[in-house]
């Protein structure tokens, strides 16, 4: 594993959020690959993972705010957007150009094993094409990617389900895309209140795309009646066993509905359905972050 990574190879792996596609993020040609196979456009920055703390320190100008988040959340699933040092190695094609840098410390103990071990950080977005639907389990890089990557680390389904939480520390703290960790749980660590970005028009970080999540089928959201053809996504048990109807939790628990919601994407698709019906999803708690993918994903 470590062999393939250092000479510039990308390998498909697990962490607590999704799948990714990770490479080198020391190396051109590595971070040249990760662009090619996702079809991303190069505007669109990576996401850097490390180790630990002190892995991070020669790449990131620190602030209290990312100590503190980092001594709360970490490892875990958020993402930090800081300033990127002058001097540090990490490729510019990582972070779009940038002087900023997205970084995260994953909790997903597969991940954390090869981060120990190697002398690099690794850029990892998830292991997609770009605009799809990110992987839960090691299946779906290999049926997204096929024999285009060599090397895929089964760690079994990724627990969370959708990527992580991004937060913009380069000046007042604002969440750049939503997940599991949520607003007012940042806000009461840093005592304070998160600004607004939905002005935020440099592109810093991934997610930030209008059209994103997609599972290649129109997607319509916040339907209140089925139209007797779609696959038609729920939160409950009202139709359960009900041809075309799926529920994401049984009992309407929206952690749980945010963890099977691209596996349902991919199951539906599948299946040979060629549209999707979502119902109103509470927008509190993770039901933020669900509603983020899905109206991105309703972008065909």
């Amino acid at each position: 594993m470590s062999i393939v990574l250092n000479k510039g190879g990308v390998a498909g792996l697990p962490t607590e959020t999704v799948y990714g596609l990770a490479g080198n993020a020391y190396i051109k040609k590595s971070i040249e690959k990760i662009f090619k196979l996702k079809g991303r456009p190069k505007s669109n920055p990576l996401i850097v993972h490390y180790y630990n703390f002190e892995d991070a320190a020669k790449d990131i100008v620190m602030n209290q705010h990312f100590i503190k988040l980092y001594k709360n959340f970490c490892p875990g699933p958020i993402t930090f957007i800081l300033k990127k040092k002058i001097n540090s190695k990490i490729h510019p094609l990582v972070c779009a150009n940038l002087n900023t840098i997205a970084v995260r410390f994953p909790k997903h103990r597969f991940i954390r094993t090869i981060l120990k071990k190697i002398s690099f950080p690794l850029a990892m977005p998830s292991a997609n094409k770009s605009s799809n639907v990110s992987p839960v389990i090691a299946k779906d890089v290999f049926e997204e990617f096929k024999n285009q990557i060599k090397l895929i680390l089964d760690g079994g389904k990724s627990k969370i389900g959708i990527e992580s939480t991004v937060i913009d520390l380069t000046s007042s703290p604002k969440i750049l895309r939503p997940g599991i960790i949520e607003k007012k749980i940042i806000e009461k660590v840093l005592k304070l209140k998160l600004r607004d970005s939905s002005k935020t028009k440099i592109i810093r970080s991934p997610g930030m795309m209008k059209k994103h999540y997609s599972p290649g089928i129109p997607v319509k959201i916040n339907q209140d009646k089925h139209d007797e053809k779609s696959a038609f996504i729920y939160l409950g048990n009202k139709y359960k066993n009900k041809r075309d109807f799926f529920s994401l939790s049984n009992n309407s628990n929206l952690r749980e509905a945010a963890s099977n919601l691209y596996k349902t994407f991919r199951i539906i698709k599948k299946k040979g359905y060629k549209k999707i019906q979502i119902s109103k999803i509470p927008n509190l708690g993770c039901g933020v972050a669900i509603n983020d993918r899905i109206k991105r994903a309703s972008k065909f």
